[in-house]
């Protein structure tokens, strides 16, 4: 994905050899590569993984890519839009990798975590803003909606920073990789769980009771923060991912 797309391509080879350590790679991983641009992971990844399917959006960039890796039957280039790309088109489980472009960072992770199961590993390198958010720990300013999705699917943990001079061209701002093991939490009723968690978050500097008040009404939520052990004061900001689950089945469907 070209910089006029939001992409910025990594060119320090150091950074490259980093990220590539942090896929654990053996030789029989399937890899899913979001935005490999010029391909200079993409090589590096070839080499190592099983199979590589790189999605490219920018129809120039993935007709360079084709070119450059025509003659390699393990590896597949496919111009399309990672929001659009069916993820159930490989066989599970996938390792999924990307260089996430700035402008459509949330989405692009939101669809990863809803497909979550299918991988075994996401790698990704981001704004280190989201990467703190990713891996913010509760109670803190970082602290939200992201945070929970990612903990409720994976588990997070911040590798390391990146600078904006290892990158063509030069961001204003730091970036970071990510490493996301997944390991789903099972609950029935996950996605009124997600609708629930979405309204605790609607405003971070309200009360749980204030927000979720609306949907399951003052006694049921009063009598559901008891049951958790939680003070009506509480804020959706203070509750480890366990702890808003606990809350959520206390409440119940509203």
């Amino acid at each position: 994905m070209g910089a006029h797309l939001g992409q910025h391509f990594l060119a320090s080879e150091g950074y490259r050899k980093r990220i590539l350590d942090a896929l654990r790679l053996t030789g029989r991983e399937t890899v899913l590569e979001i935005g490999p641009g010029r391909g200079e992971l993409t090589a590096l990844i070839a080499e190592r993984a099983g199979r590589l399917i790189a999605v490219e959006i920018d129809p120039v960039l993935a007709a360079r890519l084709r070119e450059q890796f025509v003659e390699n039957p393990r590896v597949e280039i496919v111009q399309a839009d990672i929001l659009r790309v069916p993820l159930d088109a490989w066989p599970a489980p996938v390792r999924a990798f990307g260089n996430l472009p700035y402008y459509i960072t949330s989405p692009i992770l939101l669809r990863l975590f809803e497909n979550a199961r299918r991988f075994d590993r996401i790698v990704v390198m981001v704004q280190q803003e989201v990467a703190e958010r990713l891996s913010a720990q509760p109670g803190t300013r970082d602290y939200g909606l992201l945070t929970v999705t990612a903990n409720f699917y994976t588990s997070v943990r911040m590798l390391f920073t990146i600078p904006p001079g290892a990158f063509q061209p030069r961001p204003k701002i730091f970036s970071a990789v990510v490493e996301m093991k997944i390991a789903p939490k099972e609950l029935a009723g996950e996605k009124a769980f997600f609708r629930m968690a979405k309204e605790a978050f609607a405003q971070k500097r309200k009360t749980l009771m204030n927000n979720l008040k609306q949907s399951y009404g003052t006694d049921r939520v009063k009598a559901a923060l008891g049951a958790v052990a939680l003070k009506e004061t509480a804020r959706a900001e203070e509750l480890s991912v366990e702890k808003m689950i606990e809350l959520f089945l206390a409440l119940g469907l509203p």
